[in-house]
């Protein structure tokens, strides 16, 4: 798909990944040592009463989901960044994760018409029903027929 192909309310869902406590403890061992990621023990002790997973490794699971759909295989550029990122629950081992995208705006570049930007609203979800992480993302994607052939 390319710039003109989202529109302002066009939806997808990506398929769905389960985490492994294994798989967040390792991911957090890297990246994000607290204690309530890392340590069984010192997790029954935080407010969380239990292994949960980084933000990040949530974001980063998202992220490779929507990739995975291949939506933007032919037309990314990249992205400028991401705003509104709130981690609403935290997600446990064993959660199953898929993530919905809803377009909320697009323009046309105003320096480089062979680009355009767009904007969608990301919702992470756990277990088919429970809200766990929500952003915008923008997206820099070539309009159709307008990407270098090299």
């Amino acid at each position: 798909m390319y710039f003109e192909d989202f529109i302002v309310g066009f939806e997808f869902k990506t398929n769905s990944r389960t985490l492994t406590k294994s798989q967040i403890i390792e991911f957090a061992n890297e990246w994000d040592p607290q204690g309530f990621h890392i340590d069984e023990v010192a997790a029954l002790k935080s407010p969380f009463k239990g292994i949960i997973a980084s933000g990040w490794h949530t974001l980063l699971v998202g992220f490779k989901l929507i990739l995975e759909t291949g939506l933007f295989e032919e037309s990314s550029i990249g992205s400028p960044g991401m705003e509104d990122v709130k981690w609403v629950l935290p997600v446990r081992p064993n959660d199953k994760l898929y993530v919905i995208g809803k377009v909320s705006a697009s323009k046309i570049s105003r320096t480089k018409p062979d680009r355009g930007f767009v904007n969608i609203n990301y919702s992470i979800i756990a277990n088919d029903k429970t809200l766990v992480c929500s952003y915008i993302a923008t997206h820099i994607l070539w309009i159709k027929g307008m990407k270098p052939l090299s």
